[in-house]
């Protein structure tokens, strides 16, 4: 296999549950919810109008097994068909999730709650960042990969580091009670695999952020999981953590899929719990090649702790809800001058993987020159209207 080369689908993909979203052109002109079953791609949408429909529904697995419906082709030449990103109106796939709020947890691992900090100091200048890095490492002295957030050796440090005039807003979010818990991206925004990514243009230093993601249900039930891009603005964040919103939210800045993989016997939380995540960055320009791997057993809160910080009595999300669980990955390797750090180059084309969940590609452009979002709720609810489907069928 070259580094070109990617497996979208789960290693064991016989087995898997897979459900998603597509593309179907004319005469649907929509998007289709879909199931894959022995390898071939089934569109169930008169079973489950919307996945947010699906998930609500008690018998979500029952359907997707066995619920009839066109058979739109070959799943892996659909996914091939979609790396070459067709561009609008072609059969192709869609992120999985469309009604769902998309939200993201920061913060969760000491490796990124370090760069954080660094991006915070930098005040956003990456020429900053290797001799912050180097100082910070050294002043903090303690292992933060192992230490509990909230817990009472956590409550010392933040006193020592206050002490010390090194305490950040991205420490007490890291090491706190209180995860940091951001709306990621808007419902029916996000891109789905072989999409172009998007970096706002007033950015000159970004990175991926490669994160597993879950897919909560309106009751705070996990059903399954999923890959994605938190497409990260370090310049913008670093200047002021209240310009999050510039730095995350941007035309095409949220990628997720291929496809969620409910849980069965064979997929578990505990399957997440021990997932190692790689990322693979392969620049077109220049031949620049980043790779990486985050083991999930290092995160901070454990991922049922982040769901219910998310939802519960004191926040509801009728249409339930995707969770990035935060990275680790924050890259620093140098890509031009010594010390310079990374940042993207238009057309970098970044692959996340774990071998149960699959391949997330994306290639990565301007969000001013990337195609538009213009598909919304309004937009769904008219292409369903016109194929004669309701949500209480």
């Amino acid at each position: 296999m070259t580094v070109q080369q990617t497996k979208a689908l789960p290693e064991d993909v016989a087995n898997a549950l897979l459900v998603g979203r597509v593309w179907r052109p004319a005469p649907v002109n929509g998007p289709a919810v879909v199931a894959v079953r022995g390898g071939r791609v089934i569109d169930i949408t008169r079973h489950a109008p919307t996945v947010s429909d699906l998930f609500e529904r008690d018998d979500a697995v029952a359907i997707a097994r066995t619920a009839q419906g066109d058979d739109l082709g070959d799943v892996a030449e659909l996914v091939a068909a979609s790396e070459k990103n067709p561009g609008p109106g072609a059969l192709r796939l869609l992120a999985p999730c469309d009604l769902q709020s998309i939200k993201a947890a920061g913060v969760t691992f000491a490796v990124s709650l370090l760069e954080r900090v660094i991006e915070e100091q930098a005040k956003g200048d990456p020429a900053r960042a290797d001799e912050l890095r180097q100082t910070l490492q050294a002043s903090i002295g303690t292992n933060l990969r192992d230490m509990k957030p909230g817990s009472d050796e956590a409550l010392r440090l933040k006193d020592e580091l206050i002490e010390r005039g090194l305490w950040s807003q991205y420490m007490e979010v890291g090491i706190g009670p209180y995860a940091e818990v951001f709306t990621k991206s808007q419902p029916m925004s996000a891109v789905g695999h072989g999409f172009d990514v998007g970096l706002h243009p007033v950015s000159n230093w970004n990175n991926p952020e490669p994160e597993i993601v879950l897919a909560v249900n309106s009751r705070g039930t996990v059903l399954g999981a999923t890959l994605g891009n938190d497409v990260n603005l370090r310049d913008i964040e670093g200047r002021s953590a209240l310009l999050l919103g510039k730095a995350k939210d941007n035309n095409g800045s949220c990628a997720i899929g291929p496809f969620i993989r409910l849980f069965d016997n064979g997929f578990t939380m505990d399957t997440l719990r021990q997932a190692e995540v790689r990322m693979l960055i392969e620049g077109v320009d220049d031949g620049f090649t980043l790779e990486g791997t985050s083991q999930m057993r290092e995160i901070s809160r454990d991922p049922l702790d982040l769901v219910a910080q998310t939802c519960g009595a004191h926040h509801q999300y009728p249409d339930g809800f995707m969770l990035f669980l935060g990275t680790m990955f924050s890259p620093i390797k140098d890509r031009h001058a010594a010390g310079g750090g990374f940042t993207h180059h238009a057309g970098d084309r970044v692959s996340i993987s774990t071998p149960t969940l699959g391949t997330l590609v994306n290639t990565v452009q301007r969000s001013d020159e990337i195609e538009p979002w213009t598909f919304g709720v309004r937009a769904l609810y008219k292409s369903l209207a016109q194929r004669g489907i309701h949500q209480e069928n």
